[in-house]
């Protein structure tokens, strides 16, 4: 049997090593900065975000959201407040989102999620010094998944659904395409059908225009996260909001979060340089 593509764990020797890494460098980050952890913007248990404040904060500071992956299965905003560094000292306000967990719920109340999480920190910015017309995204897997339909409409949504306005989204490692999900390893962890598959992949949504997509993924990653990658860039320039793909080298699906939250690693550059320009935009 050929290996899974998905498996991550199969193609990153040190993924254990890695995901400490995520957890301890979340940690000195929330030990040095000002984090409101657990701010609640829905009524279920897992509806909340973590923002984080800079230093020395200025009104109207660019909001960036963040969205953390784990298969959709799995995943906790804490340990992914690392992602907020680049952002911090590009003077913004960063915020981590949590969602529910498949397969104790299904895809599109995570979709949903996400989308209510940016519209209710978008209605509460100013309470944080941030401006919500200076709003970008990231995501990472299945969070850069979710983040892709906060600009796009799922194939069975008949009506137009409530979206946040977003200047950017830079999606990371995204899973483009999820036919292959339901018969992975994932088949028992996520449970995810085919009927969700087919009706909740970003390549065969209507993507909408308005954010600049910033389609990011690792030389080293498995064949379906580059393949995905170009597809979904190559859509995103059809619709004529065309972004940069950015293929990282060196990098796998899981080192490829550390240099995202390096603020001079090749992606975390890109971060802070959405941040620092929101500044900018009128």
């Amino acid at each position: 049997m050929s290996p899974d593509p998905y498996k991550i764990r199969d193609f990153v020797p040190d993924f254990d090593s890695i995901a400490d890494a995520f957890s301890e460098r979340s940690r000195m980050l929330s030990a040095t900065a000002e984090v409101m952890a657990n701010i609640k913007y829905g009524s279920g248990d897992r509806e909340t975000v973590d923002v984080i404040l800079p230093k020395r904060p200025h009104a109207g500071a660019p909001l960036h959201v963040f969205v953390h992956g784990g298969y959709w299965r799995s995943g906790e905003k804490q340990n992914y407040r690392l992602v907020a560094a680049p952002v911090l000292a590009a003077g913004g306000v960063a915020a981590i989102v949590e969602y529910d967990l498949m397969p104790g719920a299904r895809l599109d109340v995570l979709v949903a999620q996400v989308r209510r999480s940016l519209l209710w920190l978008q209605s509460k910015a100013s309470d944080f010094g941030a401006d919500p017309t200076k709003t970008t995204v990231s995501g990472h897997s299945a969070g850069a998944h979710l983040a892709s339909f906060l600009a796009a409409r799922g194939a069975t949504e008949t009506a137009m659904p409530r979206l946040p306005a977003v200047q950017a989204l830079l999606l990371v490692s995204g899973i483009y395409d999820l036919s292959d999900i339901p018969t992975s390893f994932l088949r028992d962890e996520a449970k995810m059908s085919p009927e969700e598959a087919a009706d909740w992949s970003p390549l065969t949504s209507a993507q909408l225009p308005g954010p600049r997509r910033i389609i990011a993924v690792g030389a080293e990653e498995t064949a379906p996260f580059q393949d995905q990658a170009a597809a979904f860039h190559a859509l995103a320039n059809g619709i004529g909001e065309g972004g940069d793909l950015v293929v990282a080298p060196g990098l796998n699906h899981m080192n490829i979060v550390l240099d995202l939250a390096d603020p001079d690693g090749i992606l975390g550059r890109r971060l802070f340089d959405l941040v620092d320009g929101a500044w900018k935009r009128p």
